[in-house]
């Protein structure tokens, strides 16, 4: 097997063993557990920055002409046959059923690369704050690692499944077991919340996939498979199938939506997420922050547009537009009214996920793009945040912020990162969190300022820009009440003060803080490599336009004639 399939392979695997390894060590041994725990993150780290430069290193010069999202480095492919994969897990009908699909794309693979960098310091974090069934609780975070790892490199959409629900799993023992006083009902709510989402979401993937059968009579899991039919199908002139599709593609799109949503998540889709967050120990609401949260606008990148252009176009850009614009300014106003540091930071999530959506149901390129690497980027600026903020309370067990005053001069390398984190999260220019608004700000005005080819008063574009100077006024509020004016330390257990940032803390944050920089001045890699399967979607929904538009032209020379005859 080439080498780079055994790193996609590795990549899935490796946690899973680490995991194992964990819990056969016990409760007693910490330190054996915890060593065990941050090779393992190293390990995947430097696996994933292999995978990435593998994979810049592909000759991108010869765009393929398939429109599906064909990955790179499949397990399981022939030499004749390097993007379909010969695993089968579950046969079907003749030669079909439920594969062992993985693969690397310009989407996916900096999403991997994402999760397994924010697991080291989540790991690092955890040194102090986690004392009891230390095996269990470094178990399921690598267990929740495999998770979202293989919602990320599957094309199989039942694999796919699988891995989102299972990703579950993991986090609602972290959050129920070493989560604060509300634990067992921030767990049970976000289970229920996001199983509930997802059943409905199956619904949708398993009705295109049936339909598809029910018309070709060919049963396929597969992702590109199932575009390319899909393709085949929209293309038909029979007006009588084409009206057929758009139904189908309207229910398929809202049922899928439900679960995407609660995981994004969209308002008012996103009660559970402030709690979770507030109740999580600190790694948790990292990863939660950093990845989990991805799971959801990723599924609407990889499954929900490519599979219901049509919908998308004629349902999502109205509906997901305003909902995203909505929780922009909703997310930053709950933000401004916390007390609580930790729920500041969740409602801030909502806000800028809301700005995530409105970019990418632009369903332009620009927008699309805008999308996905404003994902990555709120995915190392807010668990950041979080890591800094469950430094603080490791120190203090306070989190509301009218216990502090005047930290900076007590703190103040912990000051200088908090505003550091603060600035990327606001979108500052030479950041990494500007470019990505910039470009989903620019999608969707590009889609607002070309509407029936009339200009019209970009309303969702300047929602969306309030939202970054919203971000600016709660979170500068909230650390000029923490960190300056008269000093004001709350009570901690010890004598003598408190110390700034260990080392240990320091090698969590470096790496992310370092990120921060090199994306804000240099986001070429990330956008040049994702920019043929970010123009494979948009091709998706021109053609959605081009369809839509036809049939507009139908129904009004269908009225001009039957005015003619009266």
């Amino acid at each position: 097997m080439p080498s780079d399939q055994l790193i996609v392979l590795a990549l899935l695997v490796l946690p899973l063993l680490g995991a194992v390894v964990v819990w056969i060590l016990g409760p007693t041994k910490g330190t054996a557990i915890r060593s065990t725990s941050v090779a393992v993150s190293v390990v995947m780290l430097v696996l994933a920055a292999i995978l990435v430069s593998r994979f810049l290193a592909l000759d991108r010069t010869t765009v393929k002409e398939s429109s599906t999202f064909v990955p790179e480095f499949v397990p399981g492919s022939t030499p004749e046959r390097p993007d379909r994969t010969t695993w089968t897990i579950l046969p079907l009908l003749d030669k079909t059923g439920i594969q062992f699909y993985l693969g690397v794309d310009g989407i996916n693979v900096w999403l991997v690369a994402l999760t397994a960098l924010l697991m080291l310091p989540c790991v690092l974090v955890s040194f102090n704050h986690i004392t009891d069934r230390v095996h269990e609780f470094y178990a399921w975070l690598l267990v929740l690692q495999t998770a979202m790892i293989g919602v990320f490199l599957a094309f199989d959409i039942v694999l796919f499944y699988v891995f989102f629900e299972l990703t579950l799993v993991p986090l609602f023992f972290l959050i129920g077991i070493w989560g604060g006083s509300q634990r067992q009902y921030a767990a049970n709510k976000f289970v229920l919340y996001t199983l509930f989402g997802s059943l409905i979401t199956l619904l949708g993937v398993l009705g295109i996939v049936l339909t598809l059968y029910s018309r070709t009579q060919i049963l396929t899991f597969s992702l590109p498979e199932l575009l390319t039919l899909l393709d085949a199908q929209l293309a038909l002139p029979d007006p009588e199938t084409r009206a057929f599709w758009r139904t189908v593609q309207i229910w398929c799109f809202l049922s899928m939506s439900v679960g995407f949503a609660v995981k994004v998540p969209l308002m008012p889709f996103h009660t559970w997420l402030p709690l979770a967050h507030t109740e999580a120990p600190t790694a948790g609401s990292a990863v939660l922050a950093g990845v989990l949260l991805k799971l959801g606008g990723y599924g609407f990148l990889r499954l929900c547009i490519p599979l219901t252009p049509d919908a998308s176009l004629a349902v999502g850009l109205p509906l997901i537009t305003w909902l995203g614009a909505i929780g922009v300014i909703y997310g930053a106003f709950c933000a401004f009214a916390q007390d609580d540091i930790k729920k500041l930071i969740a409602y801030s999530s909502v806000s800028h996920l809301g700005l995530v959506m409105l970019g990418m149901f632009s369903l332009t390129a620009t927008g699309l793009q805008g999308s996905l690497i404003q994902m990555i980027n709120h995915g190392i600026s807010t668990p950041l945040l979080f890591l800094l903020i469950g430094m603080l309370y490791e120190r203090y067990h306070t989190r509301m912020i009218k216990d502090y005053s005047g930290m900076a001069s007590r703190l103040p390398l912990f000051a200088v990162l908090l505003v550091f984190s603060a600035l990327t999260s606001v979108g500052l220019p030479g950041l990494n969190g500007f470019v990505g608004e910039f470009l989903c700000l620019a999608g969707i005005y590009e889609q607002e300022s070309t509407v029936g080819g009339v200009r019209v008063l970009p309303i969702l574009t300047t929602l969306g820009a309030c939202g970054m100077v919203l971000g600016a006024w709660y979170l500068f509020t909230a650390l000029r009440r923490m960190l300056f004016g008269p000093t004001h330390e709350p009570h901690h257990a010890g004598a003598g003060l408190v110390e700034d940032l260990s080392p240990r803390e320091w090698g969590s944050l470096v790496p992310l803080v370092v990120l921060c920089v090199v994306i804000g001045f240099y986001p070429a890699p990330i956008l040049n490599s994702s920019k043929d399967d970010v123009d494979r979607i948009a091709a998706r929904t021109d053609m959605a336009r081009e369809r839509a538009g036809s049939k507009a032209a139908v129904i009004v020379a269908v009225e001009s004639t039957d005015v003619s005859r009266r």
